[in-house]
């Protein structure tokens, strides 16, 4: 039963800044100009791997979903650097990882993560410019996901509010639901079991860093399903240095990721791009631990959860998330069922 009302708490911690940042993710990939993304990153400077993090940083597209997105870029003139660079920053923040990292975590994180992605797209966008001169063009790319969605190279031709509300509440929530409730549970699952004391006593070392580093490279995983997750690590005494290193190598170094940054850019941009990401965490992760030794600040997740669980709003939007989420796995289902009929009936 603790289990249970543990998840929900976190649940409804979420729920309302999820909404939020999922809303405005749908505003942003409708109404923001692709053409005038694709003007902005088609020279190879330290100028445009900076112009390519900060576009991708507030970008509603999953670890995986970027992948097309990037490539179609690419394609259109892109830099090689400007296009690392890129998949480094959309993937790690966004802004509804931010606005649920302020929920689970408090300001100091939602203030953190983002400058620290930023830093680490511009770092590896650099390291991949200076390692490997400008080749060819990429083949123009297919829109494919490991996500279980397709993701158009172009944005949407329709610009009302109802295909903004399709994305933000259909496709991006479809894309970050599952490992979403996965990252909710591991955090309840801490919460309920684990002491709190379990990991102090290397929670802020450079190996756990390095732990962390080599977890989150297999996962498929995105920032903001990352965000429950590191809250349960922090919950089990990880460091939340540690924890950013997590959140930040995650999205940014899963398997699907390199494949195809090494067959369109070259094997030496995934060490350059490697490099320039787990580097920067590292050297975030650092900082940040000691920011917080210093100045005696804390990121409290138990206080997060105290301060909002009796307020009506969290409850009615985790009621709300809750049904959105159960109406997607059913269109899902049902989905599922007609393709298979289908598939029979032709058989």
């Amino acid at each position: 039963m603790n289990l249970l009302i543990n998840f929900w708490d976190l649940l409804v911690l979420s729920a309302p800044w999820l909404l939020l940042g999922y809303f405005i993710a749908g505003v942003m990939n409708v109404y923001l100009p692709k053409k005038w993304m694709e003007s902005q990153l088609g020279k190879a400077s330290f100028g445009h791997s900076v112009k390519a993090a900060f576009i991708g940083a507030p970008l509603p597209l999953c670890s995986c979903g970027v992948i097309p997105t990037a490539l179609g870029l690419r394609k259109r003139g892109a830099s090689k650097n400007a296009t690392a660079s890129f998949m480094v920053a959309t993937p790690e923040t966004g802004v509804d990882s931010v606005s649920v990292t302020y929920a689970l975590m408090g300001p100091l994180m939602a203030i953190v993560r983002p400058i620290a992605a930023i830093t680490s797209a511009i770092v590896a966008g650099e390291l991949v410019r200076l390692t490997d001169k400008e080749g060819l063009p990429a083949e123009k790319p297919k829109a494919h996901s490991c996500c279980g969605h397709k993701h158009s190279n172009d944005n949407t031709e329709d610009k009302s509010w109802t295909a903004v509300l399709q994305f933000s509440f259909g496709k991006l929530l479809g894309d970050t639901a599952t490992w979403l409730l996965v990252g909710l549970a591991f955090a309840a699952m801490v919460q309920t079991w684990v002491p709190e004391s379990l990991f102090v006593q290397w929670g802020d070392s450079i190996l756990t860093m390095m732990l962390m580093i080599v977890v989150s490279i297999p996962m498929y995983i995105c920032a903001t399903a990352s965000t429950p997750i590191g809250a349960g690590f922090i919950l089990a005494g990880v460091s939340p240095g540690a924890v950013l290193v997590f959140m930040l190598t995650g999205p940014a170094t899963n398997l699907a990721t390199l494949g195809v940054l090494g067959k369109e850019l070259g094997r030496r941009a995934i060490v350059a791009y490697l490099t320039g990401v787990i580097l920067t965490a590292i050297a975030m992760g650092l900082m940040l631990d000691s920011l917080l030794q210093q100045t005696g600040w804390q990121v409290n997740i138990a206080e997060q959860l105290h301060e909002h669980q009796e307020s009506l709003l969290y409850t009615f939007s985790g009621i709300v998330l809750s049904v959105l989420m159960l109406r997607y796995y059913a269109v899902s289902i049902k989905q599922r069922l007609v393709s298979s009929r289908m598939e029979s009936s032709s058989l």
